[in-house]
């Protein structure tokens, strides 16, 4: 029977098109259970590679005949091998290309927002749940939170018939490698970080500006304005129209102030940055976050990951009606969970501390993003 090896992209097509499919994951348990393909119309069965190394005959008939069939692995090579066992048994049956080390690094794009001043991209990382942002307007572009896959960003430009002059980050990322240094030396254009996350090569500080403006843009920074992530995250208010909210506000919950040993100290200023700040902002403002947790349940019907402030409000019970004491308490709680894989090393390399290859920085990022404190409804 056939053996089909399939994309990233073509996997993504499959779940956003909700095809019935079953994955059978080979990787150990603990893999499995920590991090796995996420959204659309997915069964799973997680069997390890060495219980099948000899052959499939006691799992096939748990197999389904009436759903795609795709083995996964951690890079490809064992669950092409068992793909070859299960075609032996009569069946169809496809391989991840590259495995969860391709799903982890997949990007794509879609349009959130468009206006007659401006249009604005989302680029969706879904194995990894990481969102990153394009603002065209003119002649030129802005990118906020950029990965490290710079070409994504230079060939969207490149499509747009713009020239990338603003790089902004919201914060220091702990979860995975940003882009944004790197981005700005291929492209020349400004990059933006608050000097108080700690970064030691050339930037521009973000405690300098208050707004950002270009063609027919304005973007407020809100600096200093909504720490509680990390003492220096940022947000930014684009037109009057969008929150782009990096990891303080998630769709369905919000950032973990932990990360740097101080949830009660950080979670206070969260506090006040969801009572003080962000209540300020009307109902209809778009929230576009830095992250998400569950493709099911965060996604819109418009296929990207945002929602108006109003809704989320609604959504959130952290957001409305608690005391800071109560606020604290328990998403100091929530915090205490298991910390972003390799985050000190991440934080490192995102200051410029620290350099490695790019086989590590693959290694570093594998795994789900741990940086929501969720609290919905």
């Amino acid at each position: 029977m056939a053996i089909t090896g399939i994309s990233a992209e073509k996997l993504n097509q499959w779940i956003i098109d909700e095809e019935p499919l079953f994955i059978l994951d080979i990787r150990n348990e603990e893999d499995f259970n920590d991090w796995k393909i996420d959204g659309g119309n997915i069964e799973f069965l997680n069997v390890p590679y060495f219980d099948l190394i000899d052959g499939v005959g006691e799992i096939i008939d748990k197999l389904p005949t009436d759903k795609k069939l795709l083995v996964v692995c951690a890079k490809e090579g064992s669950s092409k091998l068992i793909a070859e066992h299960i075609a032996n048994e009569g069946r169809d049956v496809s391989y991840l290309l590259g495995g969860m080390k391709a799903w982890s690094e997949y990007l794509y794009t879609v349009p959130v927002y468009q206006d007659e001043n401006m249009k604005v991209y989302q680029l969706i990382r879904v194995g990894k749940g990481c969102l990153s942002y394009m603002v065209v307007s003119g002649k030129e572009a802005l990118v906020v939170d950029p990965l490290r896959f710079t070409d994504e960003y230079k060939a969207l430009a490149a499509k747009e018939n713009v020239t990338i002059t603003h790089i902004v980050d919201s914060h220091l990322h702990a979860d995975h490698i940003s882009g944004g240094h790197k981005l700005a030396l291929e492209t020349g254009a400004k990059y933006y970080v608050m000097k108080s996350e700690g970064a030691i090569f050339e930037f521009e500080p973000l405690e300098n500006y208050e707004r950002i403006e270009f063609e027919k843009v304005n973007l407020e920074v809100l600096a200093v304005k909504t720490p509680g992530h990390t003492p220096g995250s940022v947000s930014f208010f684009v037109n009057n129209r969008l929150l782009f909210s990096g990891d303080t506000i998630f769709v369905s919950g919000l950032g973990r102030p932990d990360l740097g040993g101080k949830a009660r100290e950080w979670a206070k200023d969260l506090y006040n940055t969801v009572y003080s700040k962000v209540s300020q902002f009307a109902d209809d403002v778009l929230v576009l976050p830095g992250h998400y947790g569950s493709f099911t349940e965060e996604f819109n019907d418009q296929g990207f990951v945002g929602s108006l402030l109003g809704e989320i409000r609604k959504n959130n019970d952290m957001m409305e009606g608690k005391t800071m004491d109560e606020f604290v308490d328990e998403v100091a709680k929530s915090a205490s969970q298991v910390t972003p894989p390799n985050y000190q090393d991440i934080i490192a390399i995102n200051k410029g501390i620290k350099t490695v290859t790019e086989e590590t920085m693959q290694e570093l990022e594998i795994g789900p993003n741990r940086c929501a404190v969720h609290h919905t409804n």
